[in-house]
């Protein structure tokens, strides 16, 4: 690994943490919140966490958009970084190496403006419901 490749992997680890935590609280929220009873998620108990009242309780809250976007962010920059590597695991040669950066760059920011763009309006949605 280049020294300048570094800071990359750091944030590529403290990607994978952030995924780690945010997936764990998910998984908390959607699939085991029979046992754990989590009013503030899923005020709804009788019902599933994907009924709409639930959702829609969820996405009034702005900490959901902010949640739903870091877990994007970091998914998007942890996947994409480790495409990256293995990319660079078969030795292509520099030119190639920049493409596909600048490639894999270009695929992140898109996605990214897209799921950023979707939270926002999941989030009118759930307020325009009220």
């Amino acid at each position: 690994m280049k020294m300048r490749d570094t800071p990359l992997w750091s944030w590529h680890v403290i990607a994978g943490l952030v995924i780690l935590v945010l997936l764990g609280l998910h998984m908390g929220m959607m699939h085991i919140n029979g046992i754990l009873h989590l009013t503030v998620f899923n005020p709804e108990v009788d019902k599933a966490p994907i009924d709409w009242e639930n959702v829609a309780h969820r996405g009034r809250q702005v900490s959901f958009v902010v949640i739903y976007v870091l877990l994007l962010a970091a998914g998007l920059f942890h996947g994409l970084y480790g495409l990256r590597n293995i990319l660079f695991e078969l030795n292509p040669k520099p030119g190639v190496k920049s493409t596909i950066s600048i490639v894999l760059l270009l695929v992140g920011i898109v996605l990214m403006v897209f799921g950023t763009w979707a939270a926002f309006v999941a989030r009118t949605t759930a307020l325009a419901a009220t």
